[in-house]
């Protein structure tokens, strides 16, 4: 009996350890973001093309907001009028929206055309990807072409209401450090037990497995991880979005947890969060991509096989 167990755990360690080699050997140390050369404009208000600024450059506005898009050409306009709205009264000329376009077949980019032309470039731009790189993917590419002090991600769908900025900001002005680092989570934690009521069985069960596995895995210190509604400073966001993989849904999970072995400040508070109608996301199929990309963004940390890029300037 002694001699099945001791084979047993022979396979087991040598086939874990096959496995780690073979993650190892196929792990981009650090990410590699392609850009096409279209990539590297946008279209002014004048119909003219101009080069994107980088994320490495000095800020020129207080707040950049990114916006990740991927077939919104129905819930975009909605959320822009009331981000626009909220924007112009509290920011006035000093914000800029980045609008991603993440690979849309419907006319998402022509509806942001649209408002850039209305409000002009400087306010609403739009990069329009090549190819879809999904959620995290859009969003580093919008963090790595912005001009804000501070840098706001939020949903296409406008489901946190903008006005919640007021509190990301309030809290990261408490937490930001000397080196002008902080991290602050919109987050619906408060909105769990009214959530499972509604929820089907099934869709429940995925929930606290995912927390699970996120506890586990990834990230101990927020409790809401997937909250669209993220606000950074750009120190920050030149570490996390230059130093992270995951381009799908698992994407928040990665920035917390790097942000938590870089003891980067971090805080959450909870925001005015509506469902919206219309979402693109497959429960099953992003539960089981999530479970799968978690455990991976722990080993691959865990063995070295993914760095991070530590300068922020």
């Amino acid at each position: 009996m002694i001699e099945y167990l001791v084979l047993f755990l022979s396979i087991f360690v040598l086939t874990f350890g096959l496995f780690a080699f073979v993650i190892c050997l196929y792990s981009d140390t650090y990410p590699k973001v392609r850009i096409f050369e279209e990539e590297k404009t946008f279209e002014n208000d004048k119909g003219n093309k101009e080069k994107f600024p980088s994320l490495d450059d000095n800020p020129t506005l207080d707040l950049s907001v990114i916006v990740p898009a991927y077939n919104e050409q129905d819930r975009l306009p909605k959320m822009l009028e009331e981000c626009t709205a909220y924007l112009e009264e509290n920011f006035k000329d000093n914000f800029e929206i980045v609008i991603v376009d993440d690979g849309s077949k419907d006319e998402t980019s022509k509806t942001v055309l649209e408002w850039s032309h209305r409000l002009g470039s400087d306010k609403v731009r739009l990069l329009k990807l090549v190819k879809n790189l999904g959620k995290g993917g859009a969003v580093r590419r919008g963090m790595l072409v912005s001009r804000g002090k501070y840098l706001l991600f939020a949903d296409a769908d406008g489901a946190t209401t903008f006005s919640e900025i007021a509190k990301l900001n309030l809290l990261l002005a408490k937490i930001e450090n000397e080196d002008k680092h902080g991290l602050v989570c919109g987050s619906r934690a408060h909105l769990e037990s009214d959530s499972i009521a509604s929820r089907s069985l099934f869709r429940t069960i995925l929930m606290f497995g995912f927390h699970l596995c996120v506890t586990m895995f990834g990230c101990k210190s927020i409790e809401d991880t997937q909250c669209g509604f993220k606000l950074f400073t750009r120190n920050t966001a030149r570490i996390l979005f230059k130093s992270c993989h995951i381009e799908r849904w698992a994407f928040d999970v990665e920035l917390l947890k790097i942000a938590e072995m870089l003891k980067i400040p971090m805080a959450e508070v909870a925001v005015q969060w509506t469902e919206i109608e219309g979402s693109k996301l497959d429960p099953l199929l992003a539960s089981i991509q999530m479970f799968k990309d978690l455990f991976l963004l722990w080993l691959r940390y865990a063995l070295g096989a993914w760095k991070i890029v530590e300068k922020s300037d």
